[in-house]
């Protein structure tokens, strides 16, 4: 339903009408949807898809702020504690010229600094991804869905700080065209589209993922991230629990903190987004799995003595929890299903962090496994549910 402007310029037939969908995405985004069921049944629910969309991003804004602060932070006490210096160019000319330094006691100079390494991702992210969205949208004629604000803001979350942008508009690419549009769009994919970029970039340049030096904001400081540390019998941890617990550790930009992890679980839960039966079938599946191979035990493999309280900070697991195993789209429906899913996501991502030391973190390919057997896990639970009551009922 178009008001008299959107009728008078990208109406049935305006010359406007293959613009029709920039026009909607902008109207529906400042006003509410001027539809309506006009017949019987009526059904009256708050909650539709850009109130999820919006719940989300608020969910993520605590993971946001901790980015920005630790990513500072890391830089900082790397440039304070061993003689580094900061990268040169704009950055360091930006943090002068507003009268800031590089100090890891102060933070706003840890915020200001993290803000200029994530928001360049955060904007190439979302100007490539956004562009490609619209481009689909155009040629389909279908409206423009705010999904892409979701995706487009887990995606830099999910990356090292030193990741260069062209490689973040190449991955964003691939995750929005072949992750999500070439399945048809919102609603139609099968994995989730962020994870879908960060594995392209992984396997495509794993440089730039997987050394030594990958995480920390500053020119020509080395060091391994704690879970690598961990699986490394030659490295020693060099980060306390609280510190893993609160976020204060070298990692991808919003995987850190389990505290920011846990207030945006809240905000998901108590407002119906986010499935708790995922999230806690991810962590029961995970801690039994730890708590199996602590039993199990290995000489050459330091990983199967890693308690679950270690496995929990660790990494991007609590991240990938809340954020990603429960996305609507590529979870499973079904109660059964949800259960079923999230104990798979949680054993798969102990096993390819224990059995396989070579690659320490887990999460991402136990959830795009997870997106792609949650069909046939409802379909078991469904066909089940058919049998139960054919047979209650006498027809079998």
């Amino acid at each position: 339903m178009l008001d008299r402007f959107g009728e008078k310029w990208f109406g049935k037939d305006s010359r406007l009408r293959r613009w029709f969908p920039l026009y909607e995405a902008l109207d529906t985004f400042l006003y509410s949807s001027g539809k309506v069921t006009p017949a019987a049944p009526h059904i009256r629910d708050a909650m539709d898809l850009k109130r999820m969309m919006v719940t989300v991003v608020v969910a993520l804004v605590p993971a946001v702020l901790m980015a920005l602060y630790n990513t500072g932070l890391q830089a900082n006490l790397a440039i304070a504690g061993a003689g580094a210096s900061p990268l040169p160019g704009w950055r360091a000319d930006l943090v002068q010229w507003l009268g800031l330094g590089f100090s890891p006691d102060s933070i706003v100079d840890c915020a200001v600094h993290g803000m200029m390494y994530f928001l360049p991702l955060y904007i190439v992210t979302m100007a490539v991804g956004g562009a490609w969205e619209v481009l689909f949208a155009v040629v389909r004629g279908h409206e423009i869905s705010e999904g892409f604000l979701v995706t487009g803001l887990l995606f830099p979350l999910i990356l090292p700080p030193t990741l260069p942008l062209w490689m973040a508009a190449v991955g964003i690419s691939f995750g929005v065209v072949m992750g999500k549009e070439v399945f048809g769009g919102v609603g139609m994919n099968i994995v989730n589209p962020a994870l879908a970029a960060r594995m392209f970039l992984f396997f495509a340049y794993p440089l730039q993922f997987s050394s030594a030096g990958a995480w920390i904001a500053v020119d020509g400081f080395s060091r391994a991230t704690p879970l690598a540390q961990m699986a490394d019998p030659a490295l020693s941890l060099s980060v306390t629990w609280k510190d893993a617990f609160l976020g204060l550790i070298p990692g991808s930009m919003g995987e850190t903190s389990v505290v920011a992890c846990l207030l945006g679980a809240l905000v998901l839960v108590v407002t119906g987004v986010g499935s708790w039966r995922i999230m806690v079938s991810v962590l029961a599946g995970a801690v039994g799995t730890v708590l199996f191979f602590n039993l199990v035990g290995s000489a050459a493999n330091p990983m199967f003595a890693l308690p679950p309280h270690w496995h929990l900070v660790l990494g991007g697991l609590m991240f990938g929890t809340v954020f990603m195993a429960t996305d609507p789209v590529t979870a499973a429906m079904t109660n059964p299903g949800r259960v079923a899913y999230g104990l798979l996501i949680g054993v798969m991502v102990i096993l390819i962090r224990v059995v396989n030391p070579a690659f320490p973190e887990g999460i991402m390919l136990a959830i795009l496994f997870a997106n792609i057997t949650a069909p046939v896990i409802d379909r078991l639970v469904i066909n089940a549910n058919i049998k139960r009551r054919m047979i209650r009922y006498g027809l079998r």
